[in-house]
């Protein structure tokens, strides 16, 4: 068993319900021990079995199967979680203004290159390794840029949480 942070994609928002009580549920009945979640966003904690990556395909087919949408979904251990909120690029003004984007793997150099080539006024982006950082001048809810299309153009899904939640589920996790 692994102790892994779990993070499902779009959750809870445009009508794809996915209730708390169901994930916690699904992944017990994948093995899955010491299962918690944090928020209704889709945010699992718990010791997974065997391959991780086994595990979270695994419980992509469990969601669709159950109700009937793909999600995403993209783990790390915590202290993976831990260095990547460590290595946040920005100065943190507020907390949530400050994203940290799980990838579902590392995009290439051109990708890259394309996403650099979108406005994004007063906000920031950076890519480390899996993870693109993202800090908002003034919220989420009103951004400059277009973070879905950042994130397209970078060809690898993911899934981003602000840096309170980051924080907040490595503290669960530990």
């Amino acid at each position: 068993m692994t102790t892994r942070i779990v993070l499902l994609r779009a959750v809870n928002v445009g009508g794809a319900q996915l209730p708390m009580a169901e994930l916690r549920a699904i992944a017990g009945d994948l093995g899955a021990t010491d299962v918690s979640t944090y928020i209704a966003s889709g945010n699992l904690v718990a010791d997974v079995p065997d391959d991780p990556r086994t595990f979270d395909r695994a419980l992509e087919r469990a969601v669709e199967e159950r109700f009937g949408f793909f999600r995403d979904v993209i783990s790390r251990t915590p202290e993976e979680v831990a260095a990547a909120l460590a290595a946040h690029p920005f100065e943190v003004l507020q907390p949530k203004f400050s994203y940290i984007s799980f990838l579902a793997a590392e995009p290439d150099a051109a990708a890259i290159a394309r996403a650099e080539t979108y406005e994004t006024g007063d906000d920031d982006w950076r890519v480390i390794g899996a993870e693109m950082h993202i800090r908002y001048a003034n919220g989420a809810g009103r951004p400059a840029m277009k973070a879905d299309s950042i994130g397209r153009a970078l060809q690898v899904p993911g899934t981003a949480r602000n840096l309170n939640t980051v924080t907040k589920l490595v503290q669960l996790a530990s």
